[in-house]
């Protein structure tokens, strides 16, 4: 993978989950900003992707 093609499905993938999410919406009002940063992170599964496209991100500004 190349890094425009990770940031673009990056990209890709806030704009079709990310972008008005009712979870995340729902988990801020309970418990802020930072509860509703840290579900997206540990339990969501878009969370997942976006981390595992970020680690390979991560690997090819090494190797450049």
């Amino acid at each position: 993978m190349n890094k425009e093609l990770i940031v673009r499905e990056i990209d890709n993938l806030l704009d079709t989950y990310c972008t008005d999410c009712f979870l995340k919406t729902e988990m801020r009002q309970k418990g802020g900003k930072t509860f509703a940063h840290r579900f997206c992170i540990q339990t969501c599964t878009v969370g997942d992707q976006l981390h595992f496209l970020g680690e390979e991100l991560n690997k090819v500004k090494q190797n450049n």
